[in-house]
């Protein structure tokens, strides 16, 4: 079996000190060592090498040289007080360390014994019990493991609502108890991640793990700030509750919805600042309920819904920046629902619609301000949906239509504005559906004449300028 090599506890480092007999006889020789030290230099720098030819030392010239070196040697059994009083402060530390973790440990067993009653009562004890054990945890290992205890509780399998009907009274109030309990932990969690990190009764930075957890009740993350640590919520169901991630701040670590679901109810992230995580709704399913991250800054890191699917709900993106960092949609579903970037801003970093397929359902660009970033939708598909870029403004930067496919559907730039930057429809097809740049201004994107190919067919509107611009 592997050796385990991890950090040691801190009263075990603590305690790994030499003994007092060996420490006092290394300082007290080490002392000996300087005194007589001081007393040949100033012999040396006095100059009396020659003291048998010159003659020059006289008795109180010596005294004094004797009472200095004496004066060293009290200094440094000053010193040996001190080596003495830290060692027995380290000590007592470690001694006061060990009694803490001895008496918080003797709490967890109680809790955890609590949490795993058959009474609903007794079990809402245990998790208050656990979260004042976090608080109050010597060291942050013993605070996350009261967290992960917790974050366990919520992963139990739990038996369905039986429905409050007369046959099934006693399992209704029984699931409702039990409910009860979950939910509590769900608010502590929350209140915790609010708290600002490094203030008492704070979790931020800690890992929170909530895997495949059904999240049904109310979360509040309400500024909040990841800065570190991990926190899953893969594979995590959201059925009906509202949980809140505004003005929050992913500065750091790994927030992760990856393959979760968004069934029902509210989660928002608005105004919440995207400025180095690495945040994660890879394969992430939103089938209904608002999801919102209206007037949220992308300023760094990596924001991904690469292979989510949008079926049904609203996803908005509602007057967001996009300023840095990377932003992924690649391959991405938009079968149902609505998902609006409406006054959306681009002005730097990359946003990827790559390989994004557009069967149903609104996707909104309107009033979107593109001056500066690269978008691309290289490859995507549209077959079916409506998606809009009504009033958009290309003024800087890339957004690219490389190889996309206009099949069905409608996709719409009216009165959209191409005034610099660069807008692709390279190697573009065409052949079915609805495109129209009605009341667009300026010069056509690049390719897009040759995509649409002549005759222009009946089912793609150009204004008469750009028409005239078509061999």
């Amino acid at each position: 079996m592997a050796e385990n090599r991890g950090p040691r506890p801190i009263y075990d480092r603590e305690l790994r000190l030499w003994k007092v007999g060996r420490a006092l006889s290394v300082t007290f020789v080490a002392a000996v060592l300087v005194a007589g030290g001081v007393f040949y230099g100033l012999v040396y720098v006095l100059d009396f090498q020659e003291i048998d030819t010159a003659k020059r030392l006289d008795a109180k010239t010596l005294f004094d040289l004797v009472r200095l070196s004496f004066g060293v040697v009290a200094g440094a059994g000053a010193l040996v007080a001190l080596v003495v009083a830290y060692r027995r402060q380290r000590v007592d530390e470690a001694g006061a360390h060990r009694e803490a973790t001895r008496l918080h440990t003797e709490r967890f067993s109680q809790a955890v014994e609590q949490l795993g009653s058959d009474s609903p009562a007794v079990q809402l004890g245990g998790v208050h019990a656990l979260a004042g054990l976090a608080d109050d945890a010597p060291d942050d290992s013993l605070r996350q493991t009261c967290i992960d205890v917790l974050c366990a509780y919520l992963q139990l399998p739990f038996t369905p609502d039986p429905g409050d009907v007369p046959a099934h009274q006693e399992e209704h109030h029984r699931y409702l108890a039990l409910r009860k309990v979950r939910h509590t932990i769900l608010r502590l969690i929350g209140d915790h991640y609010r708290r600002p990190q490094g203030t008492h009764r704070s979790w931020q930075g800690c890992d929170l793990d909530l895997t495949g957890v059904i999240i049904d009740g109310p979360m509040d993350f309400t500024g909040a700030t990841f800065g570190g640590g991990r926190v899953s919520f893969d594979g995590a169901t959201f059925s009906g509750s509202t949980v809140t991630f505004d003005n929050a701040t992913f500065s750091d670590g790994l927030v992760s919805f990856g393959n979760a679901t968004f069934g029902g109810g509210r989660v928002s992230f608005d105004n919440a600042t995207f400025s180095g995580s690495m945040v994660s709704f890879y394969g992430a399913t939103f089938s209904g309920g608002t999801v919102t991250f209206d007037n949220a800054t992308f300023s760094d890191g990596t924001v991904t819904f690469y292979g989510a699917a949008f079926s049904d709900g609203l996803v908005s993106f509602g007057n967001a920046t996009f300023s840095d960092g990377t932003v992924s949609f690649g391959n991405a579903e938009f079968s149902g629902g609505t998902v609006t970037f409406y006054g959306a801003t681009f002005s730097g970093g990359t946003v990827s619609f790559y390989g994004a397929a557009f069967s149903d359902g609104l996707v909104s660009f309107g009033n979107a301000t593109f001056s500066g970033s690269a978008v691309t939708f290289d490859g995507a598909t549209f077959s079916g949906s409506t998606v809009t870029f009504d009033n958009a403004t290309f003024s800087d930067g890339l957004v690219s239509f490389g190889n996309a496919t206009f099949s069905d559907g409608l996709v719409s730039f009216y009165g959209a504005a191409f005034s610099d930057g660069t807008v692709t429809f390279h190697g573009a097809t065409l052949s079915d559906g609805t495109v129209t740049f009605y009341g667009a201004a300026g010069s056509p994107p690049h390719g897009l004449l040759d995509a649409v190919g002549t005759p222009v067919p009946a089912t793609v509107e150009l204004p008469a300028a750009w028409l005239s611009l078509n061999p």
